[in-house]
């Protein structure tokens, strides 16, 4: 979802950490006891048109269950996850959330976010499983209802592969030499480039690589942001930069959308969203790319990473926890809520079930070259890896951005770069009263 894609959240001094109290015990709530007579929602939501998308449910199931829900529109990302722990704080949140998926373990860990398990555990079955764990966090509780994800994906110029004579990488091996055969090529062309401004993309990658970065073990975290499989991917990445085989320039820049455009750039690794930002930022390549499955770390693989995407959670402020529960499960699961969603918000729906239907039956207008996009694209997302957030992502992204931004733009060493965000994402957690482990 291209309005997801570079947001990163926020752990403000309004927030109360909870300290050594495991994750899996925070967010429950007891007392969500059945409502009767009429019930009035507030919904904090992002997502453009989502006021016409809750309509539907007003005049329908919600009309039929005397349950009426009203959108309150939200800025994104830091901003609306500060307002909510400030809300929290002050014991006067909304019913219902739009929360970003690595947001989730912040709110969880506030204790602002409910446990909704037993009011939406029989909608697992419309969302693949690496999707689902995203809003359990890997326990058995449930802190929200998926809404929207972002599968990654290869995008290339079809017509440019063909030029240089090259084939689609379905490994990470065969993209490193592709790289090199077009340099070779075309000395003044790169494959794509490594965005150090990115820190989403990075964690997407790691996570399709099989890395955890944050899990918990009883009372206590363990960071391993710089675990063996993301240092495979930063040693992978870094390697091609420091020889020159692709760019280390920053995405979505003038620079970038012109090398996008014309073609000097004819590769890049991305995410369900990009057909939107590419008719934006290469209108006239339009027609001329394909998308093909994310490339695997060994050919029997089969597994994509994860960047952006939302759900939907009830906050542990609402009287009403129930209804909030059973509306946020028809916001995500019902046919006529996905197809609105997809057509008022511009979502890629989580559910399974929506991904072929409605609004995803024919390809972007972008890629109206490659029939089954849509096809493909489902097939991608079934295989999204689980991902493990932890509640000072923001400190892990920003470090990332200085510490990566600088190995970029000089070419060292991306390890130690990644070190670097390990120890200070760990340093921060113990600031706050985490309990880590070693």
């Amino acid at each position: 979802m291209p309005h997801t894609k570079r947001r990163r959240l926020v752990t403000t001094a309004v927030a109360v950490s909870l300290g050594a109290t495991a994750l899996a015990a925070c967010g429950s709530s007891d007392d969500s006891k059945a409502d009767s007579g009429p019930v009035s929602l507030t919904y904090w939501a992002w997502a453009p048109g989502m006021d016409k998308v809750v309509d539907l449910w007003n005049k329908g199931e919600g009309k039929k269950d005397q349950i009426t829900v009203t959108v309150k529109k939200q800025a994104s990302g830091d901003t609306l996850v500060t307002k909510i722990l400030t809300a929290h704080k002050a014991k006067n949140g909304p019913d219902l959330v739009q929360a970003e998926y690595q947001a989730l373990p912040t709110l969880v860990s506030n204790n602002a976010v409910a446990d909704i398990s037993k009011s939406v555990g029989d909608a697992r079955s419309k969302f693949a499983d690496g999707v689902w764990q995203q809003v359990t966090l890997g326990t058995d509780a449930v802190y929200a209802v998926p809404q929207d994800i972002g599968p990654m994906m290869f995008y290339y110029r079809a017509d440019l592969f063909k030029k240089y004579g090259l084939k689609v990488p379905t490994t990470w091996d065969e993209f490193a030499r592709t790289a090199r055969a077009l340099k070779k090529k075309a000395p003044d062309v790169d494959l794509t480039t490594f965005s150090a401004n990115d820190s989403g993309l990075f964690a997407g990658l790691a996570q399709q690589a099989g890395a955890k970065w944050w899990t918990t073990s009883g009372d206590k975290w363990k960071v391993a942001i710089n675990d063996a499989a993301t240092q495979k991917v930063a040693k992978f990445w870094g390697g091609l930069v420091k020889e020159g085989a692709i760019d280390n320039q920053p995405m979505y820049t003038p620079a970038w959308n012109k090398a996008l455009d014309t073609g000097k750039q004819i590769a890049w690794v991305s995410a369900v969203w990009a057909p939107g930002t590419l008719t934006t930022a290469a209108p006239d390549t339009k027609g001329k790319w394909a998308m093909a499955p994310l490339p695997q770390w060994s050919a029997d693989q089969d597994v994509t990473g994860s960047w952006g995407g939302s759900s939907t959670a009830v906050t542990t402020d609402s009287k009403h926890q129930e209804a909030a529960a059973k509306f946020a499960a028809w916001l995500n699961t019902n046919g006529d809520a996905l197809n609105a969603l997809a057509k008022e918000s511009g979502i890629y729906p989580a559910s399974t079930s929506a991904q072929l239907s409605g609004a995803f039956s024919n390809p972007p207008e972008y890629f109206s070259n490659q029939a089954d996009f849509y096809t493909e694209a489902a097939k991608i997302a079934g295989t999204t890896a689980p991902s493990a957030w932890g509640p000072n992502v923001n400190v892990a992204y920003t470090t990332f951005n200085d510490a990566f931004g600088a190995a970029a733009k000089n070419k060292s060493d991306f390890v130690t770069a990644l070190n670097t965000v390990q120890d200070a994402t760990v340093a921060d957690m113990k600031k706050q009263g985490f309990e880590v482990s070693q």
